[in-house]
């Protein structure tokens, strides 16, 4: 179990990293696509992609905090809704701090493999699970949490265990080991 948390862990560090580098609109994939200003290559994993992105920064920090580089660079496949520096300074002020301490490790954990499935789910396979949800799907998370996704106005919307709500902002940036969505909140488990 230790394991798929530190994948998971790993797998949304590297989404949020790669959704940096996404393509801008929600299901476009370009040819190596950009995210937070820095190309993501489908041959590469998520940390090799992620830790290029401008707009990662805070969520790589987070994944190596919490251990979770080794797992991320694993074969897979994880899907992660990676969120941007924006997203976690959504956060009350203190809290990414706070979580980066050693002695929050295992609830920085919790929160990262939140953002975690397993398995590679592209914005068609969430749409479709929508459809025959009839209009929400329940996803469970490498944390063993569960987002709920719906659409709302054309995008994809994740709400979690907490009532809290993210917009998938970039779908589709595939790497080697899965794929990233970008999201504009921090996911909370219960």
């Amino acid at each position: 179990m230790n394991r798929f948390k530190n994948a998971s862990l790993a797998a949304l560090l590297a989404f949020a990293i790669a959704g940096c580098l996404a393509p801008s609109t929600a299901n476009a994939q370009m040819k190596d696509p950009e995210v937070g200003g820095a190309a993501m290559f489908p041959t590469k994993n998520i940390i090799e992609n992620a830790v290029n992105s401008k707009d990662h920064t805070t969520l790589v920090a987070a994944v190596k905090a919490a251990g979770l580089v080794d797992t991320l660079e694993g074969a897979g496949p994880f899907t992660v809704f990676a969120p941007t520096n924006e997203a976690f300074a959504k956060l009350p002020a203190g809290t990414v701090d706070t979580l980066l301490k050693p002695e929050n490790k295992d609830q920085l954990v919790k929160i990262l493999t939140y953002h975690v499935v397993a398995g590679k789910v592209s914005s068609k396979d969430l749409l479709k699970m929508i459809k025959d949800g009839g209009g929400k799907a329940e996803i469970k998370t490498v944390s063993g949490g569960t987002l709920t996704a719906t659409t709302k106005g054309g995008k994809i919307m994740l709400t979690d265990e907490k009532g809290g709500m993210a917009t998938v902002t970039i779908a589709n940036v595939y790497q080697s080991n899965g794929v990233i969505h970008v999201v504009d909140s921090v996911l909370l488990p219960n």
